[in-house]
């Protein structure tokens, strides 16, 4: 599921996975797999600059948000719409509670997803920049501090809510943790993993 992180000029937005059969993620209506996140990651936590940089994000967007979808309604198996009620008609909420996990190897339906992507969303290159002056991240055109960007990693290190199956993460979450650690980048500076 999703949660809400505070942007600094969007207000509250949603971010991260939102079903538990596949590794995609969402900022309001970029989509992203989890391991082009983490890859994406490892390449700026690398990026050793001073000066405020850029660095290109392939995403999948979809920018009207009828055409996103109803996540509540899709879980709930209430209402089908939008690009989240197609992954919900073939991927359904669990009916036991005990079975609601992310699966980690939800990327075994990535060229499922890719298709019904190619259906609802256009490729977009967005900008994410670091700068470390203002301590911001920005990722497109939602800007958070390091401290929020922090907290979305950490969220994908988790696996969000409800978190990673058996605890077992996928191997591009384990190597973006282990080359995160090892970065000496301001925007590794002060992350944690728990």
């Amino acid at each position: 599921m999703p949660l809400a992180f505070e942007s600094l000029n969007r207000g509250t937005v949603a971010f991260g996975f939102f079903n538990i059969d596949t590794d995609l993620l969402f900022l309001q209506q970029y989509f992203l797999f989890a391991d082009d996140f983490c890859g994406n990651l490892i390449r700026m936590a690398e990026d050793n600059r001073q000066e405020p940089y850029d660095t290109p994000w392939e995403v999948h967007s979809i920018e009207d948000p009828s055409r996103v979808g109803d996540l509540m309604a899709a879980i709930h198996g209430i209402r089908h719409i939008g690009f989240i009620g197609e992954v919900y008609k073939r991927f359904p909420f669990p009916k036991r509670e005990a079975e609601f996990k992310q699966k980690p190897e939800g990327f075994q339906n990535r060229a499922w997803m890719i298709s019904l992507l190619q259906k609802w969303a256009v490729m977009e290159t967005v900008s994410v920049r670091v700068d470390q002056e203002h301590g911001t991240v920005s990722i497109g055109e939602y800007l958070f501090t390091k401290t929020v960007f922090h907290q979305l990693i950490q969220y994908v290190w988790v696996g969000g809510y409800p978190r990673w199956k058996d605890e077992i993460r996928p191997d591009d979450v384990m190597k973006m943790k282990n080359r995160l650690e090892k970065a000496d980048a301001w925007l590794t500076q002060g992350l944690v993993f728990s």
